[in-house]
């Protein structure tokens, strides 16, 4: 089941992700887990596709099942 790049960013922030930055429709999240700083990029579509949200979660370091997957 797709999922758009609002519920992304819901499942991220959950996680303790936070909005860093947005330029035009791509919304940059950081999490910083002890010394490693987490960065990932969340386009905002209606779907993304299942190859973007794989990228998005192991750029996240979270499984895809978090998404969906």
């Amino acid at each position: 089941m797709p999922i758009s790049g609002k519920q992304a960013i819901k499942i991220l922030e959950d996680d303790g992700f936070k909005v860093a930055r947005q330029r035009g429709s791509h919304v940059v999240l950081t999490k910083q887990d002890g010394n490693i700083k987490r960065t990932t990029v969340v386009p905002l579509h209606k779907e993304l596709k299942k190859g973007t949200i794989r990228s998005i979660a192991k750029l996240a370091g979270l499984p895809p099942q978090d998404f969906g997957l």
